[in-house]
């Protein structure tokens, strides 16, 4: 009874939560159980454990701030400038990026010793809020832990058994898996904004060419959240070929991430690097 009575509370609460969405990025209507305000309650709420189990911030307010600011350049011209955006840099060692319902997004220590350039790090950022507008977290959260789950972390109040579901919405942060479809959606908002924001979308390529060099190397974090489809840089160059190919130079900012980011990363990051392109950005 006690069950039959729980199942008809969550089937009611779950008609009141859901409905259908737009996605502003394509334009695509989709089922989605929670409105917006609630995914920002859920990062609100959960963002502090999720970046503890990053292993937290790097401690250091010059190299936050720069991160920070490359994001904020693209919440600028994304399809919801009017969230309240978080860009952190976190001391985990795997090379990854991690979008937060809501509005904040990770990037690891391991993802900053890798990148390049200014231009890389907004290519990474864009890919992340692109998954923010589209709320691809929450779906693909929705698929791993469940709806039941899902409503439970929702309005997580400090019992044993909250404290076992919040714990369940952490984890599936950190592990989810997007679709292909949603991570082609993510490549391609993202370099839209990158474009936007005056970066130069080559960034995106060059992005991809050093992970995937990497998973060649030993398997990434990155891969093992974001689906890896043997297209993706062919998707995105004819991209840049039909909308961006006519554009002037814009910003690159090797220089500007080498004295922002990697010389004050220690130890990798201080080794020498190979620079393909000489092109230093404004």
């Amino acid at each position: 009874m006690v069950t039959r009575v729980y199942l008809i509370l969550l089937a009611v609460a779950l008609a009141w939560l859901s409905g259908c969405a737009v996605n502003p990025a394509t334009g695509d209507e989709e089922l989605m159980f929670f409105s917006p305000d609630k995914d920002v309650a859920l990062g609100q709420k959960y963002a502090p454990q999720i970046e503890a189990a990053l292993e937290g911030r790097i401690d250091d307010e010059s190299l936050q701030r720069y991160v920070n600011r490359v994001g904020q350049r693209i919440a600028r011209v994304c399809h919801r400038p009017d969230l309240s955006y978080h860009f952190t840099a976190v001391e985990e060692k795997g090379a990854n990026a991690i979008a937060v319902p809501g509005g904040y997004v990770y990037i690891t220590r391991g993802l900053l010793e890798e990148l390049q350039s200014e231009a890389q790090l907004a290519a990474i950022l864009g890919h992340e809020v692109g998954h923010v507008i589209a709320r691809d977290t929450m779906a693909a959260i929705s698929r791993q832990l469940g709806m039941t789950a899902l409503v439970a972390a929702a309005h997580f109040g400090g019992a044993p058994s909250d404290v076992s579901q919040a714990a369940g919405f952490i984890s599936a942060v950190l592990t989810l898996q997007y679709s292909r479809e949603d991570e082609k959606d993510a490549d391609l908002t993202g370099l839209s904004y990158m474009v936007q924001a005056g970066y130069d979308p080559n960034g995106m390529i060059e992005t991809m060419q050093i992970l995937q060099d990497l998973q060649t190397l030993r398997p990434i974090e990155f891969f093992s959240t974001h689906p890896n489809p043997a297209s993706r840089l062919a998707y995105l160059q004819e991209r840049i070929d039909q909308r961006y190919g006519h554009l002037g130079a814009l910003r690159t900012g090797r220089q500007e991430y080498e004295a922002a980011v990697l010389a004050r990363l220690e130890p990798k990051a201080r080794r020498s690097r190979p620079n393909k392109d000489t092109n230093q950005g404004s």
